[in-house]
């Protein structure tokens, strides 16, 4: 289907996704990322193609299986493409996507029998939380899950840094604080939570176990009320002046520790 500025139905729907303002499905843009989404058997809505891209030979299978998955297809000038694109540089593809089912059950389902957790604590930067599962999903996480001021791990720049972990990973999204801890607590998960105060390593603790880690918001961590609630705080040692690291990069070294204890064997 050629959309023309008169058939503009799937521009201004793109529009929407992308702004946030349509709660069933998620903007994903780029080719890689779009193939992400097909292997991850997402339902797609539409796709939007430009000429240029479409018009290249290396890449005419891709288009095909991508657009053979999609219930509206359109092409488009470059520059109507850019018109709708979330990035400065268009990438020659966008698809909306059916969001993935997200869940308290759904997350219960696929624990395992020693689970290990990532917990994202009103961490409000896409960026971060788009690293942080791509890491999550590389070191072996079992499952995530948001608390409601989290950055939304299905917007396009946490989608962008995710690079389709958060389309395979299972999700439980808007959960409190206290729900968090709750369904831990049923599932006899020991919660652990980063504190620059703790007098124990993160490479102290067994994390053979079920465990779940919590990490705070990016510019003051967990408050001392959640610390508190939490069964064990662990600290990253590290060398004078520096004070703390990125978000992102604190959940990277503590998960892999967790992985090296778990014994992942390199792919």
């Amino acid at each position: 289907m050629q959309i023309t500025s008169r058939d503009n139905s799937l521009l201004r729907k793109a529009r929407a996704v992308r702004d946030g303002k349509d709660d069933e499905l998620i903007f994903v843009e780029g080719l890689r990322l779009c193939e992400e989404a097909i292997r991850s058997k997402l339902e797609i809505y539409s796709v939007l193609i430009s000429e240029e891209l479409a018009s290249k030979d290396r890449v005419k299978s891709k288009i095909e299986e991508i657009t053979s998955n999609s219930k509206r297809t359109g092409f488009v000038s470059e520059k109507l493409l850019e018109s709708i694109s979330f990035t400065k540089t268009p990438q020659g593809i966008v698809l909306l996507a059916q969001r993935p089912k997200s869940g308290k059950a759904l997350l219960s389902r696929r624990l395992g029998p020693t689970p290990l957790l990532l917990v994202l604590h009103e961490i409000n930067n896409p960026v971060n939380v788009g690293a942080m599962i791509r890491t999550a999903e590389a070191g072996g996480v079992s499952g995530v899950i948001t608390t409601a001021k989290t950055s939304d791990p299905f917007s396009p720049k946490a989608l962008r840094g995710a690079m389709g972990s958060a389309f395979r990973l299972p999700f439980w999204t808007n959960a409190s604080f206290e729900e968090v801890l709750k369904i831990c607590r049923e599932n006899r998960i020991s919660t652990v939570a980063t504190d620059v105060h703790s007098g124990t390593s993160y490479t102290e603790i067994d994390w053979t176990s079920s465990r779940a880690l919590i990490l705070g918001p990016e510019s003051t961590g967990l408050s001392p009320e959640e610390l508190a609630k939490t069964d064990v705080t662990v600290t990253i040692p590290m060398q004078e002046p520096v004070e703390s690291l990125n978000v992102s990069v604190a959940s990277g070294i503590v998960i892999y520790e967790a992985a090296r204890q778990r014994t992942l064997k390199p792919s």
